[in-house]
């Protein structure tokens, strides 16, 4: 009964935030912004642990796995697109999710943060729930990079518009890289308002954020904290 409540719950608070962020589409009325912080203002009202909340939404974040993959459906439908332009979109990858790491590493060394910390930044740029197991197998705090990986993608979703604007850019493509890589599924959800192609290209660059991302958790981000823990 708890889950069917909690769940019931959390889906009609997000909608509810939608329809308030399509009303009025303020940064700070960001549906990512607001129904998190209405759900902790109602679990701390009824008295509910954070862990009982968790275990009774624990459906929620299995469907994260399940939505990842159904990315893969706008980009078999545009296969012939994607196969002309693989090397630019593996190239503009690659140096963006290097740019993403070395920009918070750096930022979190100016910052003085504990290694703990870091550890828990450097995957921020990446969907969910790969970011949660690169976060597990680097030794990251899952709970604190899901929470980077939500500011990341709306910052990215309200930000990028404006960048792509402000750079003239005009290729579907690049838009949709750009978006994807930048902010990955809310970004995406954001490609989706300029068009079809956006969205695929959106959805590609962020699968392919998250696997070369993996590469680099498994050979650069162990060479970086072994620098933090020098230092």
């Amino acid at each position: 009964m708890k889950t069917i409540f909690f769940i019931g719950i959390t889906y009609l608070l997000y909608r509810l935030a939608k329809k308030i962020y399509k009303r009025w589409p303020l940064p700070f009325l960001h549906p990512l912004l607001i129904s998190p912080l209405a759900l902790i203002l109602l679990i701390a009202a009824i008295h509910v642990p954070a862990d009982q909340y968790l275990a009774s939404t624990k459906w929620i974040s299995h469907m994260l796995g399940v939505s990842t993959v159904a990315f893969a459906i706008p980009i078999y439908k545009h296969i012939h697109i994607v196969k002309k332009h693989l090397g630019n979109i593996i190239i503009s990858i690659t140096t963006g999710t290097l740019v993403a790491i070395l920009s918070s590493f750096a930022l979190s060394l100016s910052m003085r943060l504990n290694p703990e910390l870091v550890i828990s930044i450097l995957p921020r740029s990446i969907t969910t729930p790969i970011a949660i197991e690169v976060s597990k197998e680097i030794g990251g705090l899952p709970a604190l990079t899901t929470v980077f990986v939500i500011c990341t993608g709306i910052f990215g979703s309200i930000i990028g518009p404006y960048a792509i604007k402000w750079m003239s850019i005009t290729s579907p493509i690049a838009r949709g890289l750009a978006l994807g890589m930048g902010a990955h599924g809310v970004g995406t959800n954001k490609a989706r308002e300029y068009g079809e192609q956006e969205a695929t290209f959106s959805t590609l660059g962020m699968i392919f954020a998250a696997g070369i991302t993996v590469f680099w958790g498994n050979s650069l981000i162990p060479l970086m904290m072994k620098m933090v823990h020098t230092l």
